[in-house]
């Protein structure tokens, strides 16, 4: 009966779509656990979502299954001043709430084996601003109708781990992804791709892609109440989406950039339990990411070396602090920290970060700060009930418009909110 719900979920999460954009297109923690602890989970060994988190968890997990979802709302807005005229022109991206799922499996083999699956959704690009009537149904960008992307990313990593001794252990998560992609609105890019790529900037309908990678973790314990843990995720390197070969630099091209996480755990008191980690993403080995704007836009759209949206390595910090009031009801909250991977420029002296508000208003990801709460509720079966909230402060970032589409100055911003529910079986 588990397994089939095993199967059940992961069909669900094929097919639902993902609208993260907390850090850049990676979600701010997964597990409902790690949510409610501000994403702080490098060291920790409660659940099932070492494939995303520390593949070496999963060596002290025990047998359990962990199915969650989150109900996400990203609240975005975008705006140009001069464009269109004298005045600022916004509009509210509509599409404000998303059913993200997720999903764990851990079983232990022997006493020192681990294998199991964790199922989990990226995402982040998702934005639809409605035609602004006042102009002719004109979008923001200058094109006609619609304006936005929706991006997808689902990875299964079926994962294996082992105990090296009691306090110690390896653990190892193939990356196996899917990804699906539509953009709408961007005729004004017309003339600007590559040779050989007419039109395919916009308007194709939905691309997907498959691709590949690996994550690698160790966990350990370095005293009775002090857990250490690192793990490392190579580049998740994706087929093109050849109906959108002149958007994305390198014909096509769109990857889940390397990343990498180290984090420690102190239980200071038996009841009282602190987690801090340091998370990196690579933005910049994704050309289609991390490429400027400018001056890469005059290669042309789709080219190797062609515009990407500019944005930055992120470095980012996450503290969390659990509490268990009693041997029933543990509480948890957190905070996480990092500055958006978005520059504005506001004078294009130079070309540095010039164009990035424009072409982020597709990707407004400039969040930077994340707070949440969350708890558990274990029943008498041992079975779990676990929900975690999540705020994302407001946050904008301004920046010149390029002369080309029409200039002036935009502004992109954004705050979230997310409640999960996840539901654990202990088996």
């Amino acid at each position: 009966m588990k397994l089939s719900r095993v199967f059940a979920f992961m069909a669900l999460a094929g097919l639902t779509g993902s609208a993260f954009a907390t850090n850049g297109y990676f979600s701010h923690g997964y597990g409902m656990k790690a949510k409610g602890m501000g994403g702080a989970s490098t060291a920790s060994t409660d659940d099932a979502f070492g494939g995303a988190n520390n593949p070496a968890s999963m060596a002290f997990a025990g047998n359990r299954i962990d199915l969650g979802a989150d109900l996400f709302s990203p609240i975005r807005e975008a705006s140009n001043t001069g464009a269109f005229g004298p005045g600022t022109v916004t509009s509210e991206s509509d599409s404000n709430y998303f059913v993200i799922p997720e999903f764990g499996y851990n079983y232990m083999l022997t006493s020192n084996l681990a294998l199991g699956v964790t199922v989990y959704g990226n995402g982040g690009m998702n934005s639809d601003y409605p035609g602004i009537a006042a102009f002719g149904g004109a979008n923001l960008l200058g094109g006609s109708g619609s304006l936005g992307v929706d991006l997808m990313q689902l990875i299964v990593a079926p994962t294996a781990a082992y105990k090296i001794n009691p306090d110690h252990a390896l653990g190892i998560s193939p990356l196996l992804g899917y990804q699906r992609f539509r953009a709408e609105g961007l005729q004004a890019f017309a003339g600007f791709q590559i040779p050989g790529t007419p039109s395919l900037a916009t308007n194709q309908g939905y691309d997907d892609a498959f691709g590949y990678g690996v994550r690698i973790g160790y966990i350990g314990k370095i005293t009775p109440t002090i857990t250490i843990g690192a793990a490392y995720a190579s580049k998740i390197n994706f087929e093109k989406f050849s109906k959108y070969a002149g958007l994305f630099a390198e014909q096509g091209d769109f990857d889940i950039p390397e990343n990498y996480n180290l984090g420690i755990a102190w239980q200071a008191t038996p009841v009282i339990k602190l987690a801090l980690d340091y998370q990196r993403i690579n933005y910049s080995g994704v050309n289609s990411v991390g490429n400027p704007v400018l001056p890469n836009f005059m290669n042309g759209m789709g080219a190797s070396n062609g515009p990407g949206f500019g944005w930055d390595d992120m470095d980012i910090w996450k503290l969390g602090v659990e509490y268990k009031y009693n041997h029933k009801l543990t509480l948890r909250a957190g905070y996480s920290h990092t500055d958006s991977p978005i520059t504005g420029n506001m004078t294009c002296a130079s070309l540095a970060n010039c164009g990035e508000a424009t072409l982020n208003i597709l990707a407004p990801a400039v969040i930077e700060d994340h707070a949440t709460l969350g708890f558990t509720y274990t029943m008498a079966s041992g079975n779990e009930v676990t929900m975690s909230y999540m705020h994302a402060f407001d946050n904008k970032v301004s920046g010149m418009r390029p002369a080309t589409f029409g200039g002036g100055v935009d502004s992109i911003k954004m705050y979230q909110n997310s409640l999960g529910i996840q539901y654990s079986w202990k088996m």
